[in-house]
């Protein structure tokens, strides 16, 4: 089993960690995490993991380096781990939004072998839609991060000049339908349901809307126009989000977000 080491153990990192053992990749004490106060990680460590907050010393027996600070902590973390981390040992995964694997190969070494990966919020319960990308990574090591990924979500292996893309799409696209959620659930409170009552119908609306797409491989077009009759009151309503901007606001909303991602690192 390989040794990893998790530098920065919000709320990614922490849940990386906890689906590697749930889907048995590796065990808890081959994992250590690192935070700068290990203090508050008394949960972490019953479980079985090691916790340090020494970054350096955390990488010297791993295997794979997964880096899972905020952007504008990064370049640290690379200074302080610089010259611990051999090419022949070590691969790095950063799942840093707006850094690009240059970025971290200009501080760690050319020769250094680093992937991107680009998971979302829903890590947490092993629903992650994750996108890696990498510019010089061998084979089995895209092989490897699919695996250590795919034990929380879907895995999808793209271009790494698209991954500010997938930022938007993925990372960010967990709050813009939580927002459409909201939405609808509110909409249900206006026509005369009470409020916990329509969050429920409207969560379970949208999560079979997702399902039905994921399991049918079907479009989306093709399952609206199954609940669309002539003047029915499915495509009225359709038709009024339209006039009002709706898919043109979610296409301009993603587009946004994918250039603010591009720049987080230089910022």
């Amino acid at each position: 089993m390989p040794k990893i080491t998790i530098i920065g153990s919000g709320n990614i990192g922490l849940s990386l960690a906890k689906g590697l053992i749930a889907k048995d990749y590796c065990n808890a004490s081959d994992i250590t995490l690192t935070r700068r106060n290990i203090r508050t990680m008394a949960q972490e460590a019953e479980l079985g993991f090691k916790l340090s907050d020494n970054n350096r010393e955390a990488v010297t027996d791993a295997d794979i380096v997964v880096l899972a600070v905020l952007p504008q902590q990064l370049n640290q973390v690379l200074e302080q781990i610089n010259g611990a981390i051999i090419p022949e040992k070590h691969l790095v995964v950063s799942v840093i939004s707006g850094v690009n694997c240059r970025d971290i190969r200009l501080k760690l070494g050319d020769d250094i072998q680093v992937i991107r990966a680009m998971p979302n919020t829903a890590i947490a319960i092993g629903q992650s839609m994750t996108c890696i990308a990498s510019d010089n990574a061998l084979d089995q090591n895209m092989d490897e991060v699919t695996r250590l990924f795919e034990t929380v979500g879907a895995v999808v292996t793209i271009n790494e000049d698209l991954m500010t893309s997938a930022t938007a799409l993925c990372a960010c696209g967990i709050a813009f339908f939580l927002r459409s959620i909201r939405a609808a659930s509110q909409g249900g409170v206006e026509i005369g349901f009470h409020a916990h009552d329509a969050l429920k119908m409207a969560v379970q609306t949208a999560k079979g809307a997702a399902d039905l797409l994921l399991q049918m491989q079907s479009h989306p077009e093709s399952e609206i126009d199954k609940v669309t009759s002539p003047k029915g009151c499915t495509i009225a309503g359709l038709n009024e989000m339209e006039h009002n901007g709706f898919s043109s606001a979610f296409i301009k909303g993603i587009k946004l977000s994918a250039e603010r991602a591009s720049g987080l690192y230089k910022d």
